[in-house]
């Protein structure tokens, strides 16, 4: 686990377990993002899960594939703010979509 990772993570994902745990069990959650063909959860949905078992986690504990996946949302996140859309983003599916990988755009 490179230390610069763990910062940008800890930058990029800004809610904790508990409340991206709680974001994820609403409906809004579960309706936006990108659902594999066939129907199921969203690319997002899932990616939410995994960042909740890596805040959890003790920074010795993870392994190279949660390192690979801290990476992998801090691109969503940093790609997904450059998108931000115009007035009020509180309940539109770009925040909704950024909450899903563990960031609230709203969260200071």
């Amino acid at each position: 686990m490179t230390t610069e990772t763990y910062a940008e993570f800890s930058d990029a994902v800004n809610m904790t377990a508990s409340e991206l745990e709680k974001w994820l069990g609403t409906e809004e959650s579960k309706a936006v993002g990108q659902k594999p063909a066939g129907g199921g959860e969203s690319v997002g949905h899932d990616s939410g899960r995994r960042v909740v078992a890596i805040l959890r986690a003790r920074k010795d504990d993870l392994t190279d594939a949660d390192e690979d996946h801290m990476r992998k949302a801090i691109g969503y996140v940093h790609r997904h703010l450059a998108q931000r859309p115009d007035g009020d983003v509180r309940d539109t599916p770009w925040r909704h979509s950024l909450m899903n990988w563990g960031h609230d755009p709203l969260k200071h």
